[in-house]
């Protein structure tokens, strides 16, 4: 069950970051392979991006979930929108979507510059 307070604080982060992952573990140090999986792809194209660790506060990793109506954690969001999880991110990488995603928000990765 996802709180008020919760769902206010995971729609600031949505809103306040252009490119946002809640994931397990940070960009540094990654605790699962599927965030690890992730940031290496968002770190490849050179995204600036806000990693949130959804392991220091159950709260969040329970009610992200809710949030998205998505039950996997890493979750990205792209200018408020909830793009997907690990394998939609490398599928969409891998097929050049992602790229074009960023490109359309007007997020500029390392291929734009």
């Amino acid at each position: 069950m996802l709180d008020q307070a919760t769902r206010d604080r995971i729609q600031q982060e949505v809103d306040g970051n252009d490119v946002v992952l809640f994931m397990k573990g940070t960009p540094v140090f990654p605790q699962c392979g599927f965030s690890a999986a992730v940031v290496g792809v968002l770190s490849h194209i050179g995204v600036k991006f806000k990693g949130i660790n959804v392991l220091e506060d159950p709260s969040v990793r329970d009610g992200i979930k809710d949030f998205s109506s998505w039950p996997t954690i890493p979750q990205l969001y792209v200018k408020g929108e909830f793009v997907g999880g690990c394998d939609i991110i490398r599928e969409m990488y891998e097929a050049g979507e992602l790229n074009e995603l960023l490109d359309g928000k007007g997020i500029q990765t390392q291929v734009d510059a």
